[in-house]
């Protein structure tokens, strides 16, 4: 084994309302909210930060495992990760719970209402990080509060490096949890509102949190990337997509491509770029795990996208 991703498995449910909620919801009329939408567009797809990652690097022929606690109702998924080669091997079932599920409904002006059942993944952190495979490096991305501090702290104390993505995990931490975070993880990645907040509640700077690991990531959409390493700082362009279809699982592509660099030993500005590119592929398709290119396809969009081939 080379890469362990711990972090949620779930399925996706996407509802498409055609019309503006602001339309339907009176303002003073909030606190007594009373409202249906119909939906006629429906997408369910299969999702959560580890099975995207692990979904991404194989596609880029990286093998990895994900560790992650899911439900009674896990075999559709199962199947679908047999069918792409994933492996499955801490993956474990918890009896009377479902699988992680996030309902989107959203509207005409992108708006969205978001609900989610955390589930199976409540129960991640009775899973340990298996220190007798050969991990390499590991990802700790959201998941159960109890599991992203269990895992991060067992990768550590075991010296495996490791990416830490708070990712919408953050508000559950406090900003001790967060320094113990920064100082146990080898690299950070955050987007910028992400980064925003984490600075904010740490008290600490770029500069600052850059100087806790190997490498601070923030990614900011359209306007590319930025790596702090150390008092140095690299401006990354974002590669630009054919077309924008849906946005969700973008930044689980692009962490996929950072553990591709790292696995392949790439500079930072060539991972971060593989990483952008991998974003933008995603970004031209609806559902978080519908992309197929070849690993060919990828480099062939890398060249056209920056000039030189990875």
């Amino acid at each position: 084994m080379s890469t362990l991703i711990c972090g949620s498995l779930a399925y996706d449910t996407v509802m498409v309302f055609d019309g503006r909620f602001h339309e339907h919801i009176l303002p003073d009329r909030i606190h007594m909210l009373s409202v249906s939408f119909l939906v006629p567009q429906l997408r369910r797809s299969f999702g959560g930060v580890a099975g995207n990652i692990g979904y991404n690097l194989k596609l880029l022929g990286v093998e990895a495992t994900v560790l992650a606690a899911v439900g009674d109702d896990f075999e559709p998924y199962a199947d679908w990760m047999r069918g792409r080669g994933l492996r499955q091997d801490y993956v474990r079932r918890m009896p009377g719970t479902y699988t992680a599920q996030c309902y989107i409904t959203t509207d005409l002006d992108d708006n969205q209402i978001t609900a989610f059942h955390p589930g199976a993944m409540q129960r991640s952190h009775e899973i340990a990080v298996p220190l007798d495979a050969g991990i390499r490096r590991g990802l700790v991305g959201p998941d159960g509060r109890e599991a992203m501090l269990s895992h991060a702290r067992q990768l550590a104390a075991a010296g495996i490096p490791f990416v830490f993505d708070v990712g919408q995990g953050l508000p559950m931490f406090g900003a001790a949890e967060l320094a113990t975070f920064i100082e146990q993880a080898t690299w950070l990645v955050v987007n910028d509102y992400e980064g925003q907040l984490l600075q904010e509640r740490t008290g600490l700077t770029p500069a600052q949190i850059a100087a806790r690991c190997d490498a601070y990531v923030v990614t900011r959409g359209a306007q590319g990337s930025r790596v702090h390493l150390g008092d140095r700082v690299l401006e990354i362009p974002a590669a630009r997509p054919a077309r924008i279809a849906d946005p969700t699982g973008c930044g689980d592509a692009y962490r996929a491509g950072l553990l591709y660099g790292l696995e392949r030993g790439l500079d930072w500005d060539t991972t971060t770029r593989v990483a952008s590119l991998l974003g933008a592929i995603k970004i031209e398709h609806h559902g978080t795990q519908a992309h197929d290119p070849s690993f060919a396809e990828i480099e062939t969009r890398f060249h056209e996208s920056f000039g030189y081939r990875f």
